[in-house]
């Protein structure tokens, strides 16, 4: 059986400046960011949340998605097809999902080991 647990939140922004973009959210939340993967990525400090926010620059409209960890993605993906996800695309290692709500989310291979972690919520 596998686990998975919600990682965390990426904030998508259609925008040709991401260290501005990254400068708002991360004083929006009082998050310093701590890591950049230039051109696409800014890494928040959500560590004191046990959460992993991050801004990403997009070709798509900006919208706020969240992602699912899970210690298997593709049990996960068929987990959620049977509740009335959508798989919309595969992307490097992880797939790109769709609620029955419109909602687009991701399911991502976990960073840690899920079966450790208080206050954590893990499915099975």
């Amino acid at each position: 059986m596998h686990r998975s647990r919600l990682a965390g939140f990426i904030i998508d922004c259609n925008t040709g400046d991401l260290d501005a973009a990254s400068a708002f959210w991360g004083a929006a939340f009082g998050m310093p960011v701590i890591e950049r993967e230039p051109p696409s990525y800014g890494r928040l400090d959500a560590s004191s949340r046990d959460l992993h926010i991050e801004v990403q620059r997009v070709d798509h409209p900006s919208r706020v998605h969240l992602d699912i960890e899970t210690d298997d993605i593709d049990a996960e993906a068929n987990r959620l097809e049977r509740l009335g996800a959508l798989r919309i695309e595969k992307i490097k290692r992880w797939w790109v999902m769709e609620a029955p709500t419109g909602h687009r989310f991701c399911v991502v291979r976990a960073k840690s080991d899920l079966t450790e972690g208080v206050g954590v919520s893990i499915w099975r």
